[in-house]
């Protein structure tokens, strides 16, 4: 039966992240309306009848750029074709834009024959809150209240605007700080819980220190494992987290179709997620 391909509910929205759980993805309690708020049209699924067996996020960011995750056929459908009526509905509805994607390598491949070309490589760390050395802090360390701030700040490093999308991510319950110098605006961070855990993401900020010390903050807010998922380019920052007991758990590549957009990378120190980019 031919599935039908419709945009997602915040319910569905919410089962779909179960599935993500399902896989060992890990995914954020508030996930859902979190991501929802990104882009309430950027999540579709095959339907066959009134049961939802593949789906996909398509989210757009402004006019230019688009980012696909959350691609998931349900178990007990696979090798139906749904999870590709998706996936064709989610890049029509990303057309014309440069798309991104996080690919773990045994995927790679495939997206590679999809015109999906590798940038750079993105490496989880995991641990437990410990002492990091950071040394004496540079910045002042702030709740994230100042949002024009860090909406203009997170320009720099992500490839687009997404106004709608931090307005709640950077509420509660999710713990988001800031680092501020006498020049103004140097980093954020967001840490939110988990299934298991806490992710941090974004973790944006000028230097390795700026953001050891956003990071050293968010350690001490958030109680049980800590995951970031950082550009493996950070040598110095990956070194002080090893340094500090973390370890590397796992990796995925961000891939472009199109051009790939111009950020500020220096800055980037944790992803925000590997499901919105």
């Amino acid at each position: 039966m031919k599935p039908i391909i419709r945009t997602l509910s915040l319910g569905e929205l919410t089962d779909l992240i179960d599935w993500a759980a399902d896989e060992g993805w890990n995914p954020g309690l508030e996930d859902a309306a979190m991501f929802q708020a990104a882009d309430p049209e950027g999540f579709i699924g095959a339907f066959v009848g009134d049961e939802m067996v593949a789906a996909i996020s398509a989210v757009a960011y402004g006019q230019d750029f688009g980012f696909i995750g959350l691609y998931i056929s349900r178990p007990d459908m696979r090798g139906k074709g749904n999870g590709k009526a998706v996936w064709a509905a989610g890049m029509d509805r990303l057309a014309g834009r440069t798309i991104g994607l996080d690919g773990v390598e045994e995927q790679q491949a495939n997206y590679r024959s999809k015109g999906f070309r590798p940038v750079y490589e993105t490496i989880r760390y995991s641990g437990r809150p410990a002492a990091l050395p950071v040394g004496a802090a540079r910045s002042r360390i702030v709740s994230a209240q100042p949002v024009p701030d860090i909406i203009a700040y997170d320009a720099l490093c992500f490839p687009a605007p997404r106004r709608s999308f931090l307005q709640r991510w950077l509420q509660p319950p999710h713990h988001a700080v800031a680092a501020i110098t006498s020049r103004g605006m140097a980093g954020y961070a967001v840490a939110r819980a988990c299934r298991s855990g806490f992710k941090i993401g974004p973790l944006f900020a000028d230097d390795a220190q700026t953001a050891l010390e956003l990071f050293g903050e968010l350690s001490g807010t958030c109680g049980g494992e800590l995951n970031v998922d950082v550009p493996a380019t950070q040598v110095d920052f990956i070194a002080a987290l090893e340094a500090a007991g973390f370890s590397p758990t796992f990796s995925t590549t961000r891939m472009y179709q199109g051009t790939p957009p111009k950020l500020d990378a220096k800055r980037v120190f944790g992803v925000t997620t590997l499901e919105l980019g």
